[in-house]
């Protein structure tokens, strides 16, 4: 069904009815049985390394810059199971895959982003992250005031201005369990911090699941909409607000779009509903099970991570950079469509544009005096 999310009846313990169906597969896991497993890693084989240094020397050849490469401008034959495979865990199977031993001290800087989006090119689309139309983002601590970068809002309480979550991304402060705005996220670690910067993640079918066993009424709360502001995505201001449920189904496939900061910002637009009792105690309970069911990993120089968004939460740990020996905090961020996606529940459009299966769908829409006067990243 693609109402939003309905399902078989079960009875949870007390007694109470839900019809909500508990989710099953490969995509429901607990932390401490996924960190020891490694069904989601693959190690970069010298075969593969050859096949992408022909193709990066094939696309250099040709004088092309990072962001205009083609699957055709980077050829990859006979990795076509290669990349099946990663998709393929993604979408059905654990909903994380990493990737393990890109050299990265071997390449310079412009072939480094060559090489990964011409990777990333034959996994899926890139689509856009800001509205200035960057494809890949650099993830670091970029300091200063990162507000009036990207977006705040000025609450007079005191405790000074509440940031974006896009500004939030871009200090070495802790980032909540959240979503990407995308099927598919990805990260290449070319340099890590000192200390911190430990990455979380979390099944968020399995966080589901425990609201239906615990608590059946904050469950369904969930399903229902809660009003989200898009302030540092395509707005400056916060004043633009949708609605959204954070749970949905449709032909039986889980999706989940979660960040506290889009909806914390809403709450501060005068006229927006606000937030429920039982909403602010689904978002608490939320909260927690992620923590309780996550677990963390340190991504090292080389790792390439991709999360399907849907199906998994991640977070960061605060983190401390040292410049002066070269360990401060570098990732590259894609944000990819999938050509094997799951379709979405009919009204989540207001977000991904298409709720079609394995449509192109996601990033942020573009406002056309800004990305016609900006780079395209990086």
């Amino acid at each position: 069904m693609s109402d939003r999310g309905r399902g078989t009846l079960e009875t949870t313990d007390g007694g109470r009815s839900s019809a909500r169906a508990r989710l099953a597969g490969a995509n429901v896991w607990h932390g401490r049985d996924m960190a020891r497993s490694t069904r989601w890693v693959r190690t970069l084989t010298p075969d593969v390394m050859a096949a992408l240094d022909a193709a990066l020397a094939h696309a250099e050849a040709r004088g092309l810059p990072w962001h205009a490469i083609t699957p055709a401008d980077f050829p990859l034959p006979g990795l076509e199971p290669f990349f099946d495979d990663i998709r393929e865990e993604l979408e059905n199977g654990s909903g994380m895959m990493k990737l393990r031993g890109l050299p990265v001290s071997r390449y310079g800087e412009a072939s480094l982003r060559r090489l990964y989006f011409g990777l990333a090119s034959h996994l899926g689309t890139p689509v856009f992250q800001n509205r200035h139309g960057e494809l890949m983002r650099d993830i670091r601590d970029e300091g200063g005031d990162l507000g009036k970068r990207y977006g705040q809002i000025e609450t007079g309480d005191g405790n000074g201005p509440f940031l974006s979550s896009y500004a939030r991304t871009l200090s070495n402060g802790r980032l909540r369990f959240h979503t990407d705005r995308t099927d598919v996220v990805g990260l290449l670690c070319v340099r890590q911090a000192r200390a911190g910067g430990v990455s979380k993640i979390c099944s968020s079918p399995a966080v589901h699941n425990a609201f239906l066993e615990r608590r059946p009424d904050l469950l369904e709360v969930l399903f229902q909409d809660f009003p989200r502001s898009r302030l540092g995505e395509e707005s400056e201001r916060p004043e633009a607000v949708y609605n959204l449920p954070i749970f949905g189904v449709r032909d039986g496939k889980f999706t989940s779009h979660f960040s506290l900061t889009y909806i914390e910002a809403a709450q501060l637009v005068p006229g927006v509903p606000r937030l429920s009792a039982a909403q602010r105690e689904a978002i608490d309970m939320l909260m927690a099970l992620a923590e309780e069911l996550a677990f963390e990993m340190v991504l090292e120089p080389g790792d390439i991570q991709f999360l399907n968004s849907h199906v998994t939460y991640h977070g960061r740990t605060a983190f401390e950079d040292d410049r002066e020996t070269g360990r401060d905090r570098l990732l590259y961020r894609l944000w990819l469509a999938m050509p094997n996606s799951r379709a979405l529940p009919e009204g989540h459009e207001v977000l991904w544009g298409s709720v079609a299966a394995g449509a192109r769908r996601g990033g942020i829409a573009q406002v056309p005096e800004l990305s016609s006067r900006s780079s395209i990243g990086g």
